[in-house]
């Protein structure tokens, strides 16, 4: 589809607010201007494009997609079954038992709710990780909505052989899906398993992505088993020879730090779930000093449980200052960066990172005309600070609009996905 936005503020790649017109041809971003210099889109006299839409923005704000550069998104199914436990009792007594129950058909249809969740929020692509990795994809797919799945491989649901094909598969299988090389964590894959996995990443020169030191006794242990930090027993494995990054890296040591900063690392930080799991405050005052590229993800919904980038951006700057006793710490514009930007550099997505003639149409369209978001004294503050799910009007992933004003547009309708999930939850009971 060709679609016009009219009349309309557009976050530009600085974070900078400018005013005017965004153009998307197809599923790409053409022309962004004020509506009268078109000629890089129109070259020869008489030319035109022929809209299918042209939607007057009435002065609101588009921006470029959050990126969730961390979820489990068919752990919808544990909302709010498994909670009120530390990370370890939470994964062993349910985490892992109802899983267990839980068949690859099923974790399509929890997958769509995530995806659903996501949109509402402004998120256009999430960095997946889950033990069915096929049909949380086929269900991204199917609903028009970008996605990187990363490997979980572990002692216990899957294999190297599986995570090759997976990756040969799915690096090649649909322009909305693209396939990272990982693990779940250090303490749930042997070493013999992580050499291996080395030698996947040196053969495909692939970047590796991992759970890394999420808490406190995830760290001591490992320490009593190889007399090192996992990041340091992965950097001495080979694991981040071609880049990657960690999810949660909050008991890092000054010598994590230092490997991330050096192998150009990213750190995914997950704050409402490490404060659910009560695992800790991820030290992001010496990552970014360190210059360590920083995403935010919602982590899944069995441990968060709201798939919302609001909250999480809001908690990101709150809990740094809270961690730092400086209210000055981790600026509301940093942090946006990393919910946009960052996230996407972490994912391998340049071709979304913002909003730029050439660029991937991944957008959103934020409703500034809501008390919330009003008086307009610094709008990008007022984004992470005060902004809210119930602003977000319109997103649109690869130039198609999944949703607007309360409707989805995917593979099926709402009620017919609540009732299949609503079914199954009933039956794992």
């Amino acid at each position: 589809m060709n679609i016009r936005f009219y009349n309309a503020r557009i976050l530009t790649e600085t974070m900078d607010i400018t005013e005017g017109e965004l153009w998307v041809r197809g599923n790409t971003i053409c022309y962004i201007g004020d509506g009268e210099d078109v000629s890089s889109v129109c070259k020869e006299p008489g030319d035109v494009i022929l809209w299918d839409r042209e939607i007057d923005v009435k002065r609101n704000l588009l921006m470029p997609g959050f990126k969730n550069a961390h979820t489990h998104s068919a752990m919808t199914f544990l909302r709010s079954m498994a909670d009120d436990l530390p990370l370890q009792e939470w994964l062993n007594e349910q985490v892992f038992p109802n899983e267990a129950k839980l068949k690859g058909e099923e974790a399509y249809i929890f997958a769509k709710i995530a995806i659903m969740e996501y949109l509402t929020s402004g998120i256009t692509s999430a960095f997946d990780m889950y033990i069915y990795p096929k049909e949380v994809i086929q269900a991204c797919v199917d609903c028009g909505f970008r996605i990187v799945q990363v490997s979980g491989l572990n002692n216990f649901t899957s294999s190297l052989e599986e995570l090759e094909e997976q990756y040969v598969t799915y690096n090649d299988y649909h322009e909305l899906c693209s396939y990272k090389l990982g693990f779940h964590a250090e303490y749930t894959t042997d070493k013999k398993l992580l050499e291996g996995l080395a030698g996947l990443s040196e053969k495909y020169h692939a970047p590796v992505y991992t759970h890394n030191s999420e808490t406190k006794r995830e760290v001591e242990e490992c320490r009593q088993r190889y007399g090192k930090s996992p990041t340091q027993l992965f950097e001495e494995m080979g694991l981040y020879r071609y880049g990657g990054g960690g999810y949660h890296c909050i008991w890092f040591d000054d010598e994590d730090i230092d490997i991330f900063a050096k192998r150009n690392l990213s750190v995914v930080t997950n704050p409402a779930s490490n404060l659910k799991l009560a695992s800790g405050i991820a030290p992001l005052k010496k990552m970014q000093e360190a210059g360590i590229n920083l995403a935010i993800g919602t982590d899944g919904p069995a441990s968060n449980n709201c798939l919302d980038m609001f909250r999480e951006m809001f908690l990101v700057t709150g809990l740094a200052k809270l961690r730092e006793h400086d209210a000055a710490v981790m600026d509301a514009n940093d942090v946006l960066y990393m919910a946009t930007t960052g996230g996407a550099k972490a994912m391998g997505l340049s071709d979304c990172d913002c909003l730029a003639v050439g660029k991937k149409a991944d957008l959103f369209l934020m409703d500034l005309m809501q008390p919330n978001m009003q008086p307009e004294h610094n709008l990008t503050k007022n984004l992470v600070y005060s902004g809210s799910k119930q602003n977000v009007k319109l997103t649109m992933v690869n130039g198609k609009i999944l949703y607007e004003d309360g409707q989805f547009f995917i593979s099926e309708e709402p009620q017919e996905i609540y009732k299949k999930a609503n079914e199954i939850v009933s039956r794992m009971k």
